[in-house]
């Protein structure tokens, strides 16, 4: 096994992995308190849009379990997604006490959502394929190691 040194590109890219992951933390503090979505807002919007890209539906009471947080303050905080247009609600046909979490108009610009993803979009642009797909495979492999954290 051979030692890191400060040049190294795994080294590099790990400690560059790092500083986003410092920033992303902050994003997320300053969110709570300034501007935006509250993190757990983020998480619920991130499992609202997988469940309707897996072609499935899901329920404020299913949020609220997933995110470890009471039904009250996922009612609240959809009630807020939903004055803010990104999501809608729709009756569960087996249930009318029940209701549908459904995601804002997919057709609709990405880039009004959430300028970050904009932006880096933008930077994405710039890459040579080869490369994008090399990095995509490197970031979701350190999604896996940060989704595996802590089960």
């Amino acid at each position: 096994m051979t030692i890191e040194t400060a040049h190294d590109p795994a080294s590099t890219a790990a400690r560059a992995v790092e500083r986003l992951r410092l920033a992303e933390a902050r994003l997320a503090r300053r969110r709570q308190t300034e501007c935006g979505p509250s993190e757990n807002a983020r998480a619920a919007m991130r499992l609202i849009l997988e469940r309707a890209d897996a072609g499935a539906r899901i329920t404020p009471t299913e949020i609220a379990q997933s995110l470890a947080i009471s039904t009250a303050s996922v009612t609240g905080m959809l009630d807020r997604l939903h004055a803010g247009g990104l999501i809608s609600f729709e009756a569960n046909p087996a249930d009318r006490r029940s209701k549908f979490v459904m995601p804002f108009d997919r057709d609709a610009d990405p880039d009004a959502v959430d300028p970050v993803t904009a932006r880096i979009r933008e930077f994405a642009l710039d890459l040579p394929t080869d490369t994008a797909g090399q990095l995509a495979q490197f970031l979701d492999r350190v999604r896996e190691v940060v989704d595996a954290e802590c089960r």
